[in-house]
């Protein structure tokens, strides 16, 4: 059988409540081996290790947790410890983690995340099924050169294309424009197509021995936006600022002017969308060629930020950003 790992970092799938019908609960409570004992027949379809990484709600998943999932996923696999490896994570920034390992794990054997929406304690749980299909599918010789993938709720996602489209509802996960990696049924897994974009092995971007990334903040676009959120995100100290803006990453005239005042002081603008689906077209409503911004192309606000941070991390220009923006 295959040699699986598994990290575990917390969220609702090792989450518990008071009563099985309660929707408070507490995140990353329960440990990694009462996951994995949880699960009929798991140990069957993979040779199991589990470790607890961390314990944390995705919403304190961070940039220094990221670096050291990341070192610790490329260790085991330059080790040759695992042949595929298992995250179980916190919903809320699932798409995040899995974007940022997609471009920084340095192998071609499958990382899958996956998590859940109810906690471990509840009725109908759905962590179990998750963390089932998400271990077949990393021991599934099939899943490699596929980059890293979200398991959950029987559907396989790239983790570039993924995001959380609802608050509860356990059928969340969707990869819309490019759809589904395949699916998985109890175990039983069906691949419908590769990602469309470089991702571990042909990624130029690396992290090893890293404490820290750039810091990079989202503005959110409104109407009657102020332009001063621009200059306190520069005043704080950031590299980098992700707009999600309005329609085609519009914002309004007086934080477009700010915003290139801020290039002009050596930040990299790039222009997202608060739509849920869509890509940001570069000079359609708004001239970036005049003032130095990045169109984001197919990647939403919170995966925009990621991979500026690679960029910047990297020492690239606003054109060379633009480059990156289009070729993952």
């Amino acid at each position: 059988m295959s040699r699986v790992h598994i990290l575990a970092t917390g969220g609702t799938i090792a989450g518990a409540a008071a009563s099985q019908v309660d929707a408070g609960y507490t995140s990353g409570g329960v440990g990694v081996e009462k996951l994995i004992d949880a699960v009929p027949g798991l140990r069957g379809i993979a040779q199991l290790t589990g470790e607890q990484f961390a314990q944390v709600g995705g919403q304190d998943m961070n940039d220094r947790l990221w670096l050291k999932l990341a070192a610790r996923v490329n260790a085991l696999f330059a080790a040759d410890k695992a042949d595929g490896i298992v995250i179980t994570h916190g919903t809320d920034t699932a798409e995040e983690t899995g974007f940022f390992l997609h471009l920084v794990v340095k192998s071609n054997r499958p990382v899958v995340l996956t998590g859940a929406m109810r906690p471990s304690t509840s009725l109908s749980a759905d962590g179990p099924l998750n963390l089932f299909n998400a271990v077949a599918v990393a021991a599934d010789p099939e899943a490699r050169g596929r980059g890293v993938i979200v398991a959950i709720n029987n559907d396989l996602h790239s983790a570039r294309d993924v995001t959380k489209s609802n608050t509860t509802d356990v059928q969340t996960f969707v990869s819309l424009g490019p759809g589904l990696l395949g699916t998985a049924n109890y175990g039983s897994l069906r691949y419908f197509r590769y990602p469309t974009h470089p991702h571990t092995m042909e990624s130029e971007f690396a992290v090893v021995g890293q404490e820290q990334l750039p810091r990079v903040d989202i503005l959110y676009a409104h109407a009657n936006m102020p332009p001063d959120l621009v200059r306190a995100s520069a005043s704080l100290g950031t590299r980098g600022i992700v707009i999600a803006g309005m329609g085609n990453g519009n914002v309004s005239t007086e934080a477009a002017s700010e915003l290139a005042k801020a290039v002009k002081a050596g930040l990299i603008v790039v222009r997202s969308t608060r739509v849920v689906s869509g890509d940001v077209g570069r000079n359609i409503e708004m001239d970036d060629d005049r003032l130095g911004l990045v169109a984001a192309d197919h990647h939403n606000p919170q995966k925009s930020r990621v991979l500026l941070q690679l960029c910047i991390f990297k020492g690239m220009d606003p054109r060379a950003v633009q480059k990156a923006f289009h070729r993952y």
